[in-house]
């Protein structure tokens, strides 16, 4: 995949190549709008990441010119400028999302994925087929032998990339980057054990052809039909060797199959240390020109050229400090672009609150870089016990594999009666019981009630592959720490299952929900509560204002559309009122009209989710933004 980067921030030009080339992705640059046009007219790109205020075309023109040109290729705004007439034109322009800096790097990377998977599902909506199997990209329906196949994710999304590439062979790690997302990191295992899950089901399904070939030392690939490989022979086509051959040459062109996926969150990371230390050595020089401007602001000859000089210089540390974990200092440059923007610098005071800003910017390195996301959902104590009770051997190797990296240590029975022994005889840290198995869900739940009156200080978080309202409501009943599917990665389920060991007696954030569907609202409340949130859900909008007062909630979820209120109309009460205007708003809604985008963020969202929810994608922007919120909570605290 080839992404253009057009930023005319040298630091920041330089993290985002080496974090997208850790990635495996390959990186040109521009670092203005001119040449970025002339670059995207001479090449083929899968993706531009695109800043607003860049020289010669900004960043909005650009974005217009290239869709009324034609261009279909996703677009990313990148930019410091975070107020909601800035987001609302960047998407009428024709973007496909927009992100703000200080930008967080993982999901900066999984937001790009997302784009380019969108972007190459509209290339073909064709069916595909193989022997007696066919595959509809636009519903995912997989079905062999007029019999629907039910695949997880990490299947289908395998299947579909073999079937796409018939001729070609995948290495593990080129397969990690494809099939798996930025926030994952599995182990080369996991393809294997994906790979023997779909086999498995494809062979109950009645298919006695293996689909997946193993090419010892090289990878998968997909196995050619015996037709097609009577048609090679006859036609004297190239040997199986050279094939190889020409397979490995074409996996030395392309980077992006060649690099260890699971060393690429490591690269980064030393990729920010790098970079953070360079700035640091040349920090002092950078600041300068603030102490000239604040010395020509107290004789009065701070000229235009001076003044605009300093608001740029503030305008790039705003995203070049947050993103190398120094949010503090991002949010001081912000406050310090402000304040020289040509309206507010002859402001009584603003000379002096320039000189305090600068003084606190100029100590910036003394304060330790912010922890990441991984790092915080990582520290979970060593050897903790989990046991599960589930005779699927696949999914419970799979967590296996995964759990050391999570420091818990792993004990699988597949019987009731054997977790009883374990349970009573070495009480585990935590239980993940699987719902879905032969055994009758009655006795499953039964023993889920024996285990909570009998052992209630052990967190029982329970996986199934059904996704029935009336099981979440059963096992929410009785009490458990969470409800999780089946087919959602062992990171995940090790995810949540770390993030319930780590909690403590308090809670990390309140979180509201409002929406018409009840059953919406309770399969947010199964998705979320394992995160450590304490979830408030309504579905009566009238009573929106006295709940709201009565929990205090540290972020709102609204629904579009709702009787008597909308959210629209409830987020325009919210920002209205003094005390609630900086609380965070998502919205959830099934549009994706313009308009619609337009009124939400009109109105003050902060951000929205499409429906149907994708819970990986609903979890990571909830995260980002509670973690803008306490930081400008702490800003607050910090403020002269």
């Amino acid at each position: 995949m080839k992404i253009l980067v057009v930023e005319d921030d040298q630091i920041t030009i330089n993290l985002l190549t080496r974090a997208l080339n850790a990635h495996n992705y390959t990186v040109n640059t521009a670092a203005d709008g001119e040449t970025a046009l002339q670059l995207v007219q001479a090449y083929d790109y899968d993706l531009i990441i695109l800043d607003v205020m860049i020289p010669k075309i900004d960043g909005i023109t650009l974005c217009r010119v290239l869709r009324s040109g034609g261009s279909q290729m996703p677009i990313l705004l990148v930019t410091a400028l975070d107020s909601i007439r800035d987001r609302v034109q960047g998407l009428e322009a024709g973007a496909d999302d927009y992100v703000v800096k200080p930008f967080n790097l993982p999901e900066l990377i999984a937001r790009i994925r997302a784009l380019l998977r969108r972007g190459s599902a509209t290339l073909s909506s064709t069916t595909l087929t193989w022997e007696k199997l066919q595959v509809n990209p636009d519903t995912t329906e997989v079905i062999y032998e007029e019999k629907v196949l039910h695949l997880t994710p990490k299947e289908y999304n395998l299947l579909e990339l073999f079937l796409r590439n018939p001729r070609r062979i995948f290495s593990r790690g080129a397969i990690l980057d494809r099939v798996w997302s930025a926030g994952e990191f599995p182990q080369e295992e996991a393809v294997t054990a994906h790979i023997k899950g779909l086999r498995q089901k494809l062979k109950a399904a009645g298919m006695n052809v293996d689909l997946v070939e193993t090419v010892y030392g090289l990878g998968y690939r997909l196995k050619s039909l015996p037709e097609e490989i009577d048609n090679q022979k006859n036609s004297h086509k190239t040997t199986e060797s050279a094939k190889i051959q020409e397979t490995l040459s074409a996996e030395s062109s392309q980077p992006i199959d060649e690099v260890d996926n699971n060393l690429a969150p490591i690269k980064v990371l030393s990729v920010v240390a790098e970079i953070r230390a360079k700035l640091k050595a040349s920090f002092t020089e950078k600041v300068e020109i603030f102490s000239r401007a604040i010395a020509s602001l107290e004789i009065g000859t701070l000229d235009e050229e001076l003044r605009q000089e300093a608001q740029d210089q503030a305008h790039k540390l705003v995203g070049t400090l947050g993103t190398l974990g120094l949010p503090t200092g991002s949010e001081l440059a912000r406050q310090l672009e402000h304040l020289f923007k040509a309206e507010n610098i002859l402001n009584p005071g603003a000379d002096r609150q320039i000189e305090v800003l600068v003084n606190f910017l100029q100590h910036i390195f003394d304060l330790p870089p912010a922890e990441s996301d991984n790092q915080a959902v990582s520290g979970v104590a060593e050897q903790r016990r989990l046991l599960i009770i589930d005779d699927d051997t696949l999914l419970s190797d799979r967590i296996e594999i995964e759990a050391s990296d999570w420091g818990l240590q792993v004990e699988v029975t597949h019987s009731l009666q054997g977790a009883r022994n374990l349970i009573f005889q070495q009480p585990p840290d935590a239980i993940l019981l699987d719902l879905s198995s032969p055994e009758t869900k009655e006795n499953r739940l039964a023993f889920l009630a024996e285990i909570r009156r009998q052992k209630p200080e052990i967190p029982v978080m329970v996986i199934s592959e059904h996704n029935q309202l009336s099981d979440r409501v059963e096992v929410a009943r009785l009490g458990t720490s969470g409800f999780l599917s089946k087919s959602i990665p062992p990171v995940d389920l090790l995810k949540a299952v770390a993030l319930l060991l780590d909690q403590t007696g308090s809670v990390e954030a309140k979180v509201m929900v409002v929406d018409d569907d009840v059953h919406l609202l309770a399969a947010l409340k199964m998705i979320l509560q394992p995160w450590g949130f304490q979830i408030t859900t309504l579905d009566e909008p009238q009573n929106f204002w006295e709940v709201l007062e009565a929990t205090s909630p540290d972020l709102l979820i609204l629904d579009v559309e709702m009787p008597s209120y909308s959210g629209i109309e409830l987020c325009l009460a919210v920002r209205n009122d003094l005390r609630w205007s900086q609380l965070p708003v998502l919205f959830l809604t099934a549009h994706s009209e313009s308009e619609i985008v337009r009124q939400m963020f009109v109105a003050g969202a902060d951000d929205y989710i499409n429906k149907p929810i994708v819970e990986p994608e609903l979890i990571a922007r909830i995260l980002n933004r509670l973690e803008r919120q306490q930081l400008r909570h702490k800003l607050g605290q910090i403020q002269p």
